[in-house]
């Protein structure tokens, strides 16, 4: 059951998530007369089943135009190519504080951020599989039922994806090639695997790498590996641990399998290598093409390339793991130049939610309160870089609201795909941001970012301002998912100004901020959505 009915006490009035649809209209929410910035809530909601954004007129025009330029010279839809790590922490990266300082350099993935535009507030999910559905179709985890990672024995109710439209699907009908390689983790029975739902292409594993090795790793995992009965048992429930070549109507051609933690730490570098080669050969087509790759790394349990030798300063299986999604980043960047596309390839580099400190020391770092499996900010908080050379001036920065959701939007944009294509009696929570991305001083046209763990929506930023109603707080150093709980944040809620508390340590509540009550607003509107438009269960 979908929990939006969470009751928040404000000085001394009961206030309730589970309201009307028809007061989905927050009073403070401004109409189409009204001057965009003449309320807190600067966003307007142009269809019902949409999220609302600020408008940005003048941006959107200088967007087109940059884009009709382009499409021009090119003679072709431009190439969307993005670089998803796992579980990368934000403070990773040397252009995020982290890099040689923490015992990993980043060269490449810094070079990307001096040459195009780095976000400092960029949002994911708070785990793998919700971030990974909710960037295909453009729809929070909790309407699509994707709403926590699919694990060994798990039994699904129904395919989550047989009702939706993912982009993969929609940007191979408009003629792009589509490609994922590397990590799905989105489901791996049939109906469910990327050439299912969309993809012209698969080539990778289904699982995450944990889930594949903790069969192998006797170290790690001795009462499986060790106990015959147990392992028995466990063929019967685990993740597929071949290399797989799908493509679309089904064909699936299953490849070598990973039979040792040496198998599973070479196996970043042959997806890299697959995509460098398929970037060579789709180069060469007339189509554009739509490359979603998915590393493997750096999800614990992490193994280093025993091709590579040491790559880090530290040396530690985690660190190794950065510096080698590092190489392939500027490998993949660097083929894409050799075949002379760079200028025509939109590129986005992020991480698909924050450190899995439950892993630590084989785990990442990140500033902020919270990691994986938390809506703290070190959770939910990723890297986020926008690269595309001539496009995307070089050298900026900006702390304007990015969802990961808005890839989707972006993507749409640039193969001119129709916003119409998609479902009406579905609501979608992206927002088309490419302007934001291209143009030289673009201001995000996000408002508000929701924050659901399952089928709790837990807190809200907006602006500046962070306000949780229900809060998962570790029971144990660096246990956040398995040693937490989950607990209602307080009489009114735990309110931080992020601005001046990144770390979310005091709360600034009604005695030291005029807009409690306007977030507040927001998000008993956001959750009247999920009344008009009723979520899925699939089983999760």
């Amino acid at each position: 059951m979908i929990r939006i009915a969470t009751v928040i006490l404000f000085l001394g009035c009961t206030l309730s998530l589970g309201i009307n649809p028809a007061a989905a209209q927050s009073p403070s929410r401004p109409t189409q007369n009204d001057h965009p910035t003449a309320t807190f809530d600067r966003s307007i909601q142009t269809n019902s089943n949409r999220e609302a954004s600020i408008p940005r007129p003048e941006q959107d025009e200088t967007a087109k135009q940059k884009l009709a330029s382009l499409e021009e010279k090119a003679g072709k839809k431009p190439n969307i190519l993005w670089l998803i790590v796992d579980d990368m922490g934000y403070g990773d990266p040397g252009c995020y504080g982290g890099g040689g300082a923490i015992g990993a350099a980043t060269p490449n993935i810094d070079q990307l951020a001096r040459d195009g535009l780095k976000l400092t507030s960029c949002y994911s999910q708070h785990t793998c599989t919700p971030t990974r559905s909710a960037i295909l179709t453009g729809r929070l985890p909790v309407r699509t039922g994707l709403t926590r990672p699919i694990l060994a024995g798990d039994k699904l109710t129904k395919n989550p994806w047989a009702d939706e439209t993912s982009l993969a699907a929609l940007l191979s009908e408009s003629g792009y090639h589509t490609l994922l390689t590397g990590k799905w983790h989105v489901g791996e029975p049939k109906g469910m695997r990327p050439h299912d739902i969309g993809f012209d292409e698969f080539y990778g594993f289904y699982s995450a790498q944990k889930e594949i090795t903790q069969g192998k790793d006797g170290r790690r995992f001795p009462d499986l590996v060790n106990d015959p009965e147990l392992r028995t048992a466990f063929e019967t429930i685990k993740p597929d641990d071949h290399l797989q070549h799908g493509f679309k109507g089904g064909r699936t051609e299953t490849l070598e399998q990973i039979n040792s933690t040496q198998d599973m730490g070479r196996a970043d570098a042959k997806l890299a290598e697959f995509t460098i080669n398929r970037i060579k050969e789709l180069a060469q087509d007339d189509k554009p093409f739509f490359i979603e790759h998915c590393f493997m790394k750096v999800h614990c349990d992490n193994f280093p390339n025993p091709d590579l030798g040491p790559l880090s300063a530290a040396k530690y299986f985690y660190k190794e793991a950065v510096a080698e999604v590092d190489l392939h980043v500027g490998n993949i960047v660097k083929a894409l130049d050799e075949v002379g596309v760079l200028e025509n390839t939109f590129i986005f580099f992020t991480s698909d939610n924050g450190p899995q400190m439950d892993g630590w020391p084989d785990a990442g770092y990140t500033p902020f309160r919270g990691a994986k499996g938390t809506t703290f900010e070190g959770g939910v908080r990723v890297p986020g870089i926008a690269y595309w050379k001539g496009m995307i001036q070089p050298g900026r920065e900006c702390d304007g609201l990015f969802d990961l959701m808005d890839l989707f939007g972006v993507a749409l944009n640039l193969a001119s795909v129709s916003t119409e294509k998609l479902a009406d009696d579905k609501y979608y929570d992206f927002i088309d941001q490419t302007s934001f991305l291209l143009s030289d001083n673009g201001e995000s046209a996000r408002e508000a970012v929701y924050f659901w763990w399952g089928s709790q929506l837990m807190a809200c930023r907006m602006r500046e301002y962070k306000l949780h109603m229900k809060v998962i707080v570790p029971q144990s150093e660096h246990m956040h998912i398995d040693y937490s709980t989950v607990q209602d944040a307080g009489l009114a809620g735990w309110y931080f100004n992020l601005y001046i508390d990144p770390k979310e340590q005091s709360p600034v509540g009604h005695r030291r901020n005029a807009w409690l009550a306007s977030v507040l607003g927001k998000i008993k509107a956001h959750a009247a959505t999920l009344k008009k438009f009723p979520p899925k269960d699939v089983g999760l």
